[in-house]
């Protein structure tokens, strides 16, 4: 038996262990704050959200990678994560780098 405070050896807590994707939303919010971390851009937004072929995620997800004065000229990228069922982050990639004030081809 433990003391009040104390963990018992061998268990993980439920904020250590990592849940199961719930949804798109969750995907979303997963693949944006992993790729976050990696690529050191603002957050502009989610594009894109799709279940994968492994039961994963692959989400789109739009960052500023250069400011500029005036915004529509600035730099923006559309980067491309997989997820695994898990949420975990298996690889992201550019796949497009457009100026902001640029219409959709």
């Amino acid at each position: 038996m433990t003391a009040p405070g104390e963990r018992r050896r061998g268990t993980t807590s439920t904020t250590e262990r990592r849940r199961a994707v719930r949804g798109a939303g969750d995907a979303a919010r997963r693949a944006a704050d992993g790729l976050a971390a990696l690529v050191q851009h603002r957050l502009e937004g989610v594009s894109a959200v799709r279940r994968g072929e492994d039961d994963g995620w692959i989400v789109n997800v739009d960052v500023l990678e250069l400011a500029r004065i005036p915004d529509t000229t600035s730099l923006l990228a559309t980067y491309e994560v997989e997820l695994d069922p898990a949420g975990e982050l298996l690889q992201y990639r550019r796949i497009a780098r457009y100026r902001r004030g640029a219409q959709d081809q």
